[in-house]
This record gives C-alpha cells, sequence and structure tokens, in this order.
C-alpha cells in the first residue's frame, strides 16, 4: 500500500508499505520481523523490547486480528511471520526523531487507529471552536480538551463525561486554551499522553512533532524539584523518550507524571489570563492508563 498522509506534514507520504507473510509451524504465534526500510528498537525507553522490530503494540494488535480472523474463516491456525517493510525507509527515517531515540535501520510502524485522518490546521482549530459553542449551548459546564481518541475514553470515563463535552484538541491546545479564554466554561480539563502534555507544561501551545519537541533537560529541571537525586536527574535529562524518563522516575518513587500535570495546568491557567475557568490536566500512556494528574485550579 502507499501511505496517503492527507494535509499532515508527514514525511512518509507517499511511503510504500509492504507486508509479506509466511505461514509457520503451529504454535509458533505471530512473529513479527523488520525488513528492509522497518527500523528495530536499540535503546530502552519505547513500548517495545530492544532488538524487537519497531512496530508499535496497536499496529502488531491489529494484524493479530486479522490474521486471526482470516484463520478461522479458512480452517488456518493463525501462526505466521509477517514482515514489514518501506521502500527507502532507511532514507527517509533520516529526516524523522527515529535516530535519536534509538531506531535504527529505517522507519517506525505507528498507529492507534489504523485510519489517517486529513486535515487543514485552519479547519481542525475552528472545528474546536465550534465545540466549544456547541457544549456552551447544550449548558455544559465541564469539556474536556483531548488529544487523541484514546485519552477520550480515559477522560470520559473519569468523569461521565457526554460526548459534546469532548474536544478534539489534537495537537492545538493553543487552540482550545485561547477560545476558552474567550469563551469561558466553568471547568476545563485537558487529557493526554505523558510526552505530548510535556510539551505543553515547557510552554508549547502546539504539539505537533514537527513543530515542539520532548525536552529531556526541562523533565529533568521537574524531577530535581521532585526529589530526585542527582544520579536521577542526569539519568532523566539523558533519557531517549519521555516514556523512559517517565519510567526511571516511578522506579525510583518521584512522580514524574504528576510534576508534569501540574507544570502544564499551571502553563494553562498562564493562556487563559484570569478567565474564570477551572483547569485540571490528566496524563496518560499509550494504553490510557493514568501516569500522572493535577488538582483543579
Amino acid at each position: 500500500m502507499v501511505k496517503d498522509a492527507g494535509d499532515d506534514p508527514d514525511v512518509t507520504h507517499g511511503a510504500l508499505v509492504r507486508a509479506t507473510v509466511r505461514t509457520l509451524p503451529p504454535g509458533s504465534g505471530v512473529v513479527f520481523m523488520a525488513g528492509p526500510g522497518v527500523g528495530t528498537v536499540t535503546l530502552p525507553g519505547l513500548p517495545l523490547d530492544v532488538g524487537e522490530p519497531a512496530v508499535n503494540p496497536v499496529p502488531r494488535r491489529m494484524m493479530r486480528e486479522h490474521i486471526e480472523r482470516v484463520a478461522a474463516e479458512h480452517g488456518g491456525s493463525g501462526d505466521v511471520e509477517i514482515t514489514l517493510s518501506v521502500d527507502d525507509g532507511e532514507e527517509i527515517a533520516r529526516s524523522t526523531w527515529n535516530p535519536r531515540l534509538g531506531i535504527l535501520g529505517g522507519l517506525s510502524i505507528l498507529g492507534t487507529t489504523g485510519v489517517v485522518v486529513p486535515y487543514s490546521c485552519s479547519a481542525w482549530i475552528d472545528s474546536i471552536r465550534r465545540g466549544v459553542d456547541v457544549a456552551r449551548a447544550a449548558g455544559q459546564t465541564h469539556v474536556a480538551g483531548c488529544t487523541g481518541s484514546t485519552s477520550e475514553k480515559t477522560v470520559a470515563a473519569e468523569y461521565g463525561l457526554p460526548e459534546i463535552a469532548l474536544l478534539d484538541m489534537g495537537d492545538f491546545a493553543g487552540a482550545v486554551l485561547k477560545y476558552v479564554r474567550r469563551h469561558p466554561v466553568e471547568r476545563l480539563t485537558v487529557c493526554g499522553g505523558f510526552a505530548k502534555l510535556s510539551k505543553l507544561a515547557a510552554g508549547h501551545l502546539d504539539l505537533h512533532s514537527g513543530r515542539s519537541q520532548v525536552d529531556p533537560s526541562f523533565l529533568a529541571e521537574l524531577a530535581g524539584a521532585g526529589g530526585a537525586d542527582e544520579d536521577l536527574v542526569a539519568e532523566v535529562a539523558a533519557a531517549n523518550t519521555g516514556l523512559a524518563a517517565l519510567r526511571s522516575c516511578l522506579a525510583r518513587g518521584v512522580p514524574l507524571g504528576d510534576l508534569v500535570a501540574v507544570a502544564a495546568r499551571d502553563e494553562a491557567l498562564s493562556v487563559l489570563r484570569g478567565a474564570p475557568v477551572a483547569v485540571d490536566v490528566i496524563c496518560i500512556d499509550r494504553a490510557g492508563a493514568l501516569v500522572g494528574r493535577s488538582d483543579v485550579r
């Protein structure tokens, strides 16, 4: 298949992705392999073990589900090897963060839904504004700005919010905050992945990877303020991903997730400039588990 990234500024737009499947002996399960142009994980801190092909958990789950369905329909065992490759992937990967993240030899196979949604920035921001308008008109006093579908599910379960109160914020945290500043609601919850919200905590209002990055030195400062010793601060500063920094702190009892949530809430309040809106922040991991939160202020 050829990847169509829509209007998303993605260097993988137009890339040719190949999946080659061969049967394995019964009991082997589904085995993933990195073909030409797909990277291999060489550093800890990603949701995959070192040595694994850079095929993220959600795409793996989707492929396993399809194999299971086809095997059931045709009487197969479902024991297969799937080799994923991307034409010119190693060259394309040089324009991504993969080398810095320790993913060597090519691109990562990412995704949470399997569907790329084309968008334009102006249209997305306009949709956020209309979402706030509709929620206010419907009498909703508590809305949530969510970075994606996983954070929507998390915050809806946490607070029992109806769909009309959920704003598809994406990477546009600034658009939500600036519009709510002019059109206040009683309470705003911001919910998203730990790494994305660490960017908001550091003062970035556009959370897209092409326009802001996770800053390990900022996370190290937060960890130090939260009681981390010098060795842990140095470890966080050298972390290759936000997840690696979070794991290091969790292992030592330093609540980096909470510290990021509080800093993100304070940044949101500074953008709101005294508007009568109470704010709290929830940080989640890739699976939607809560890894940090602030109180409401």
